[in-house]
């Protein structure tokens, strides 16, 4: 029997942050269900990301849109199992100058900023599960920062490829092109060196 999406959190709040049995149980009520379809949003540019998600099911992008050009662009591509949160407007209750939009019918159970503030003074779990979700993010921006510093395109889609290796399935490749920072002809190049290879 296939487990709930409740089950699958509590499993990944373990793994991810160590949490134990009573730190699971004394938030258990405060996750809810959510779904999001296809080409809707977790998050909106310019308003404040009130809420961690942790995706069950389905993919999501996060991107800004350039003022001037009005073109998107790709920052990351968070799929099932994990963490997702715009987290400099969660930290500060700021507006969020990203969309996370669905790329496919997800499900996720989340958590208000509220009730996550009233978890950590009642236990160090919870206490721990924040700061380990803030390191992740800081990781995953300061990776993407150095990655388009120190890498070429193909060494940063070989990389994307590594971490997500279905991406190609699951996300066109004019997104996945704008996440690597090129226009689509050239990564139509280098899919094209990688199968020759």
């Amino acid at each position: 029997m296939p487990l709930s999406p409740q089950e699958i959190l509590q499993q990944n709040l373990h793994q991810f942050a160590g949490l134990r049995e009573e730190d699971i149980q004394l938030a258990g009520h405060l996750w809810t269900h959510r779904t999001i379809p296809k080409n809707d949003f977790f998050n909106f540019r310019n308003s404040i990301c009130r809420h961690v998600g942790f995706i069950v099911k389905g993919l999501f992008r996060v991107y800004y849109v350039d003022k001037e050009t009005e073109m998107e662009h790709n920052l990351f591509f968070v799929a099932e199992n994990t963490f997702m949160v715009s987290l400099k407007s969660f930290l500060t209750q700021t507006v969020c100058p990203y969309n996370i939009e669905a790329l496919e019918d997800s499900e996720l159970m989340v958590i208000s900023h509220d009730h996550l503030l009233k978890l950590y003074p009642q236990s160090h779990g919870w206490e721990h599960f924040g700061r380990v979700l803030a390191e992740q993010y800081f990781i995953y921006g300061q990776s993407k920062s150095e990655s388009l510093l120190t890498q070429s395109a193909e060494e940063r889609y070989q990389g994307l490829l590594t971490n997500f290796p279905d991406v190609a399935n699951r996300v066109s490749l004019g997104h996945i092109a704008s996440y690597l920072g090129i226009k689509g002809p050239s990564l139509s190049r280098i899919r094209a060196k990688m199968a020759g290879k």
